[in-house]
Order: C-alpha cells, then sequence, then structure tokens
C-alpha cells in the first residue's frame, strides 16, 4: 500500500518535486488507461469503503517488469499477489481489500452476493507464518470460501478449519 504523499516525499528525496495532488492525478490517470487498478479497502462483514489505504495492481506483469525491472527473489510475492487479483477480476468478482481490525486480508471478492476471501503467500513454511495467514481468516464469522494461494506443495490442498490451501497453479486454472 501506498499514498500519493508517501510518493511525493520519495520522489522529493530523489529530487523529482512533485505535490501529492499531481501524483494523484497521475494514478488517476494510470488508472483510467487500464495501466493499473486501483483497489479500495473495504471492511469485513459491513459496508464501509476507507478512502485511504488503497492497493494498485498492474494490468500487464511484463510491462511492470519492463518499467520496474524483475528481481525473482524480491518481487515474485508481489506478482504472486498481482496474478491473483487478475484472475479474479476476469471471472467476475468486484475485488476489495478487506479490513478486519488492525489485520488485513489480501483479497475480499464478491460476485452477485457471493463472496469469497483470499490470502497470498509465497511459503507456510513455519507456525507464525500459518497463524498470520489462516489466522486472518479465521477471524472471518461467515461462511463463505476462503483460501490461502502459496507455492508450497507440501501441504497444499489442506483443510484448516475450512480454509483451503491450494497452489497458484492449481488457484489459478479453477473455478470460483
Amino acid at each position: 500500500m501506498f499514498s500519493a504523499s508517501n510518493i511525493s516525499k520519495y520522489l522529493k528525496s530523489q529530487r523529482v518535486d512533485i505535490s501529492p495532488q499531481l501524483t494523484i492525478n497521475y494514478l488517476r490517470a494510470l488508472c483510467n488507461t487500464f495501466f493499473i487498478h486501483k483497489v479500495v479497502r473495504s471492511e469485513i462483514g459491513g459496508l464501509k469503503i476507507f478512502e485511504i489505504g488503497e492497493k494498485y495492481y498492474f494490468e500487464d506483469l511484463g510491462l511492470r517488469n519492463a518499467i520496474v525491472g524483475f528481481n525473482q527473489r524480491a518481487d515474485i510475492h508481489k506478482l504472486m499477489e498481482n496474478a491473483v487479483y487478475l484472475y479474479l477480476i476476469q471471472q467476475n468478482y468486484k475485488v476489495f481489500v478487506g479490513k478486519l481490525g488492525d489485520k488485513e486480508i489480501d483479497f475480499v471478492a464478491d460476485r452477485n452476493g457471493t463472496k469469497i476471501y483470499v490470502q497470498v503467500c509465497l511459503t507456510i513454511i513455519d507456525e507464525s507464518t500459518a497463524d498470520r495467514e489462516f489466522g486472518n481468516l479465521l477471524k472471518i464469522e461467515d461462511n463463505y470460501p476462503k483460501y490461502v494461494v502459496t507455492l508450497n506443495d507440501a501441504i497444499v490442498g489442506q483443510d484448516n478449519s475450512g480454509i483451503i490451501q491450494k497452489n497458484l497453479l492449481d488457484f489459478l486454472t479453477s473455478e470460483l
């Protein structure tokens, strides 16, 4: 997540003077040209849409890599999350970033009143990562499907209190 103010401050540190308002205008233009997608935050279980804390995802990961460069070690989790987002919108879901207290759910996707919740994580190799990824979803009190998408193969398909862990490729080729 980032804000126009943070972008403006970063650019000033790089000796590029640009106001937060101009940054907002550029982000809006990039969204209008479908270069990037703005995903707003939504309160889980409520109707509140937050005006700050949005995330942005690229429409074309190849263009993203051409502009930003590609470092597999630093970027793979970002690319996974971006790919899941693109898949959800291709499946005609309206997608939000979920907020549950001080926790974040990567994606709350709604299609015709039916929701799914998705957490994206590179790997789950220790208990603290599992607690974070599954724990956020366990706190949601409705019975809509919940997924943790990873690159792990060892425990993929395992059901953790109704939450399904899926391999990224299996998720991106499944019918939701």
